[in-house]
């Protein structure tokens, strides 16, 4: 289908895309690689008046060593990841669940900042940026705020942006050494997640210290906090991962029913957990 008519504007930096926000008024939309809002646009399901084109601000892509953290500019995307040697060194599961995205077409194009922006539950580095603990530096006229991922995510395609900001950075945290995993089924390469679960797994005497986090699992990307819960107080791993669907609101579509989903999450929990164990 044919979107509405809109207004275009190339923004020529984080500011004058602000600018142009505040020009067009709340319904205006920042386009990067496009894969959600434009396909969004063609079936009219999104209407914005007007497209806000940040995809050439070179300098809010880039993947950095900063630390304890690894900063990753919003228009970095997915290939980048996927390939980054900053991020296999440090962070693996950034960039192995990077390439789990879509196809090489898509990732050449999707950058982090649009897919984490438009709040989709079944986004991989949703789930994973969550499990991780990450954080997104978010820019303003007034100057920048950072957001902890669990208080990122708000509900069903909406995160704590307004419609006067835009997500420049995220800092994601080292593994230093800790095991980790990513599982995802779906039906075909290219297909969103039917369910995602990633892992991130320190031991220490004995004892499992671990962050699960859950893709398609609700409206947002969750953590199976029971999970962690029935870890740290020394269940196995098998019986732990049967908690994985506690609190959780999978949808029942025709991917999978939530009893399915439901189900496919403690599978795919107790492989995350075992191969995060064995690294």
């Amino acid at each position: 289908m044919i979107p509405e008519p809109f207004e275009y504007e190339v923004a020529e930096s984080a500011d004058h895309a602000l600018e142009l926000l505040g020009r067009f008024g709340t319904d205006a939309k920042l386009l990067a690689g496009g894969h959600s809002l434009l396909p969004l646009m063609k079936l009219r399901l999104a209407l914005p008046p007007a497209l806000v084109d940040i995809g050439r601000l070179s300098d809010l892509s880039y993947i950095r060593d900063n630390g304890d953290a690894i900063a990753v500019g919003a228009l970095t995307c997915h290939e980048d990841l996927q390939f980054s040697d900053v991020l296999k060194q440090h962070c693996p599961i950034v960039s192995h669940a990077a390439g789990e995205i879509g196809d090489p077409q898509v990732r050449h194009r999707g950058t982090i900042g649009g897919a984490v922006s438009h709040g989709d539950p079944a986004a991989d580095l949703a789930s994973v940026l969550l499990t991780l603990d990450a954080e997104f530096v978010i820019h303003s006229t007034s100057g920048d705020r950072v957001v902890p991922a669990a208080d990122f995510f708000k509900d069903l395609f909406e995160v704590d942006i307004s419609t006067q900001e835009m997500l420049t950075e995220i800092r994601i945290p080292k593994l230093q050494g800790a095991g980790w995993s990513y599982q995802k089924f779906h039906a075909r390469a290219q297909d969103w997640a039917v369910v995602g679960v990633a892992a991130v797994v320190n031991r220490s005497n004995g004892s499992i210290d671990a962050a699960v986090g859950l893709t398609t699992m609700g409206d947002t990307p969750l953590r199976a906090r029971a999970v962690e819960e029935a870890l740290s107080s020394g269940a196995d791993v098998a019986t732990a991962s049967q908690e994985a669907d506690r609190d959780t609101n999978p949808p029942d579509d025709h991917m999978g029913s939530a009893g399915y989903r439901r189900e496919l999450s403690k599978v795919l929990t107790r492989r995350a957990l075992e191969e995060s164990l064995s690294r």
